[in-house]
């Protein structure tokens, strides 16, 4: 590692995703900010934290906790496949994907005007009997 972290993130052959403090954090703070993010402490081992029900989405929540924890101004080591910041951002290239879709549908002629018969000239229309003796309101002789 470079430069020290706060908190490590990584995968335990035993406990599943687990998390652990580094010596650059208080006991106080790592508990209080693990507990929070649904990870709880390991019993027998010192400082030690196992994320809560990991079969419920465990990485993505894991994930999310390094990217809380980071909000907050700690360094976090994380595991490649736990680090938010190693995934591509699926959402916004998915978002792009279908406003491209979109503008090039936009920019097209549809398949069902090219199959339709050209529309006819509009009619004309003819004078209506009478118009002409119609005045204007407001205006007097």
């Amino acid at each position: 590692m470079d430069h020290p972290s706060h908190f490590v993130f990584g995968t335990h052959p035993e406990h599943g995703f687990a998390a652990t403090a580094t010596a650059h954090t208080p006991i106080h703070l790592a508990d209080w900010y693990l507990t929070r993010e649904q990870f709880e402490r390991v019993p027998g081992t010192p400082g030690l934290y196992r994320l809560t029900r990991p079969d419920q989405d465990g990485a993505r929540r894991t994930r999310q906790a390094v990217h809380d924890l980071r909000a907050q101004g700690f360094a976090v080591y994380a595991d490649y496949t736990l680090d938010p910041a190693s995934e591509p951002d699926l959402p916004e290239q998915l978002a792009s994907a279908r406003q491209t879709r979109l503008a090039r549908a936009a920019t097209t002629r549809s398949p069902q005007l090219r199959t339709t018969v050209p529309p006819s000239p509009l009619p004309v229309a003819s004078p209506v009997p009478g118009a002409a003796a119609v005045r204007p309101v407001g205006r007097s002789r």
